[in-house]
């Protein structure tokens, strides 16, 4: 089995927390000295060679400064990060240079990540004068045209501005940006949440599209897990800085184990009035950072809770199809039914106009179109 492109393991990071803040009584946690937020407590996570990893959770869970861990934009406290199996924690000069090369981001927002005093030649030109100063002037273009037609931008968005574009057309060149240096991984921080819905799944589309053409993997940060079902393989669920549950996409979809996985893909939006489905409201308010709770942290806001969970931290455990949970009740709770419907809910001339508008595929090779899919009038 080949070596993981990516491999974190035990990651921590707690960001030191105001006086006032540890003056009124947040300064102790699970029994002993705590003096900041422990934004990142603890994680492992492994990313394959062209594999999608998606990071859910709630805002405020650490998948964001996660996220900037892996590329050391924030420094971890303590734990291990390795990149094609080099120690990237410990890389220095050329040598971090050289790994950074391999890992780019695509930052939330595209306005506030691109320069606007700068030109969009220039602001895709920039990663190459810095990791391939050897290109001449004329190289360099004609790398940056090429780079922007991937993208899905032409020729004459080199001497414009970040302002004069929309913002699906600022995610494109930041997207170009990331892709200048011909990078393995690319991590998106919600790179789609500012986006309007039908530019978002253009945006969506394009980054599957890139990882088809050039073997990309990515890992996803994301609340929108309609999204993270369309684009992940993999997905990790964060609560208050840890991961709760990593599997498949089609398995966690389709049987979240974890009481946070199932209350999250509960309330994922379906456009379907008629469809039944189980919902898991959570009771209370998310508990804080600076002073979480001991043992499970999810305990204050679970329907399960016994005694163990209060006092013990439940380990995250394997089992053999590699569905990972960290809850002590994962084999008794009930099964997880109708959370997240798959069918049921249209009438049958609407099933079949989504079916028609979801097959990306089947449709031109059967040579059925939309508007054959469309009901007859009066319908």
């Amino acid at each position: 089995m080949p070596a993981p492109l990516l491999e974190a393991r035990n990651l921590r990071k707690t960001f030191s927390a105001p006086a006032s803040l540890l003056a009124l009584g947040y300064s102790r946690s699970n029994g002993g000295a705590h003096s900041g937020v422990r934004a990142v407590d603890d994680v492992d996570l492994e990313l394959a060679t062209g594999e999608t990893l998606a990071i859910v959770g709630e805002s405020g869970s650490g998948k964001t400064t996660l996220a900037r861990m892996l590329l050391r934009l924030i420094e971890p406290d303590s734990g291990e990060l390795l990149v094609d199996g080099r120690d990237f924690l410990a890389a220095r000069g050329a040598e971090l240079r050289a790994l950074r090369r391999e890992m780019q981001m695509i930052f939330q927002d595209p306005f506030a990540s691109l320069d606007p005093r700068m030109r969009v030649g220039a602001i895709v030109a920039e990663p190459l004068e810095i990791h391939e100063p050897q290109l001449s002037r004329a190289e360099r273009r004609s790398r940056v045209v090429e780079i922007l037609r991937a993208a899905g931008l032409g020729e004459d968005a080199l001497s414009r501005y970040p302002h004069e574009f929309s913002g699906g057309q600022r995610q494109r060149i930041a997207i170009a940006r990331a892709l200048a240096v011909e990078p393995k991984l690319i991590i998106c921080d919600e790179p789609v949440s500012a986006l309007d819905v039908s530019i978002r799944s253009q945006i969506l589309n394009l980054l599957r599209d890139l990882q088809d053409r050039l073997g990309l993997a990515y890992i996803f940060v994301s609340h929108d897990l309609a999204v993270v079902k369309h684009i992940a393989d993999r997905v990790a669920v964060m609560n208050l800085g840890g991961i709760v549950e990593t599997a498949d996409t089609p398995a966690l979809f389709a049987s979240p184990r974890h009481p946070y996985s199932r209350a999250l893909l509960s309330a994922i939006p379906v456009p379907k009035p008629q469809a039944k489905r189980s919902r898991m409201l959570l009771q209370g308010e998310m508990p804080s950072a600076l002073n979480p709770p001991s043992g499970c942290r999810f305990h204050t806001r679970c329907p399960h809770t016994v005694e163990r969970c209060r006092t013990e931290v439940p380990q995250l455990l394997a089992d053999a199809s590699g569905h990972a949970t960290a809850c002590h009740r994962v084999a008794e709770l009930p099964p997880a039914d109708a959370i997240v419907p798959s069918d049921g809910g249209f009438s049958p001339s609407l099933e079949k106009l989504v079916a028609a508008f979801s097959a990306r595929e089947a449709a031109p090779k059967s040579g059925v179109g939309i508007m054959d899919a469309l009901p007859p009038a009066g319908v």
